[in-house]
């Protein structure tokens, strides 16, 4: 089995910068793609960003592209997401999710980390 850790929420104005981390541990050969979502209360939760761990491979939900960067370090064993020129839409509790190969979806989740943008 696989747990995340994730790391790096906080508060920020508009225009701000942020960098997200989330760190892999336990049977991480088994992880395909690992992913970023995020969720306000009261909504369904949302695709941010993926990556294919042994080799880029990346996809972006539109409203994130050109400021959103996902990356993943294999000697740290630590995905990231970049978030710049942040909105106040981007306020939610962002997830780090882990693709195993041989399941059929994003099985294994962090406890999410809370990024608040201000106007």
């Amino acid at each position: 089995q696989v747990q995340l850790v994730e790391s790096g929420g906080g508060l920020v104005q508009a225009g701000g910068s942020l960098r997200l981390s989330c760190v892999a541990s336990g049977r991480i050969i088994s992880t395909y793609r690992m992913a970023w979502f995020r969720q306000n209360s009261g909504v369904e939760r949302e695709f941010v960003a993926s990556i294919i761990r042994s080799g880029g491979g990346t996809i972006y939900n539109d409203s994130v592209k050109g400021r959103f960067t996902i990356s993943y370090d294999n000697a740290k064993n630590t995905v990231y997401l970049q978030m710049n020129s942040l909105k106040p839409e981007d306020t939610a509790i962002y997830y780090c999710a882990a693709y195993e190969m041989g399941t059929a979806d994003y099985g294994v989740w962090g406890q999410g980390t809370q990024v608040t943008v201000s106007s």
